[in-house]
């Protein structure tokens, strides 16, 4: 009898548990699979906030690096300058004539007719202080010749006028007054004084030097006009004067006009005074000389 109730009670208990069994596992299997829905959710979740934040650390990174273009382009820098002096290097290169197979500089050969404002006396021809023999002067006519350069400085008088240059002109020039001359007792071979007193021929010449700027007109045409308002001058005189001097110094003024026959070819014509203010210890080299030039640019 007791067997039979224990093995009864065995198999109510077991009946129990195994109701309660089928009972808890759908519930328990509910329950698992909500945890792992939930736990996917986290890991999307977490995952978007990374990928947010890694975007936000780019943006704040492509914000910073767009600031500093900004600040860099506001700044003027080297380069930029660069641009800017080469941009204006540009403009004032199209400025220039569109005629640029001339050259600025120049080289030129001159000559013609000079004239002195008195006649020539010296140490060795017409003299007060050895009245020997001879006493002549020399004529107040001449001829000369002469070269010189020209050195363009600005095609538009530095911005004033356009079309217009500014050359600086270095020019020398050769004249002779007259190739025999009679010499006075200074100039004689001692011989010959004393045994005939025939002089000695005398050559009178004059070597100038000038530097003077040169205001050339209407650039780009074939016929240009051109001024020299005022210029140095340096006269050298042979023969000396009767105090040995043979140097004297003045002001030159000039004007004339050239034509150019072909490329860089032209010819022209001047007209040009010196004026020294005065006689050097008594040779006035005051006068004028008008000719013709031939000129090469280069």
């Amino acid at each position: 009898m007791t067997f039979t109730k224990t093995k009864l009670a065995l198999g109510i208990a077991t009946a129990t548990l195994t109701m309660a069994g089928a009972l808890v596992s759908p519930q328990a299997a509910a329950h698992s699979k909500a945890q792992r829905v939930a736990e996917s959710a986290n890991s999307r979740t977490e995952a978007l906030e990374a990928q947010m934040n890694q975007m936000q650390q780019m943006m704040q990174s492509m914000q910073a690096e767009l600031d500093r273009v900004r600040s860099e382009a506001a700044r003027p820098s080297e380069d930029s300058a660069k641009v800017q002096e080469l941009d204006q290097w540009m403009a004032s290169q199209k400025a220039l004539p569109a005629d640029k197979e001339h050259h600025d500089n120049t080289l030129f050969f001159r000559g013609g007719y000079a004239h002195s404002d008195e006649a020539r006396n010296g140490v060795s021809i017409q003299s007060d202080v050895v009245p020997i023999v001879a006493q002549d002067q020399a004529d107040t006519d001449a001829w000369y010749i002469g070269a010189g350069f020209d050195f363009n400085l600005t095609h538009d008088v530095w911005g004033m006028l356009d079309n217009t240059e500014v050359l600086a002109e270095l020019m020398f020039e050769y004249k002779e007054f007259a190739g025999n001359v009679a010499g006075n007792g200074i100039a004689q071979d001692p011989t010959a004084l004393v045994a005939s007193g025939i002089p000695r021929s005398v050559t009178v010449n004059q070597l100038t030097l000038t530097a003077a700027p040169k205001i050339k007109f209407m650039e780009g045409s074939a016929f240009r006009p051109w001024i020299i308002p005022i210029g140095l001058g340096l006269h050298v005189v042979s023969p000396p004067s009767e105090s040995i001097t043979v140097l004297n110094p003045g002001m030159m003024f000039g004007g004339g006009a050239d034509y150019r026959i072909w490329k860089d070819i032209f010819i022209g014509a001047d007209a040009r005074y010196h004026l020294t203010g005065g006689a050097a210890d008594g040779v006035n080299t005051d006068g004028f000389t008008a000719g013709g030039y031939l000129g090469i640019g280069f």
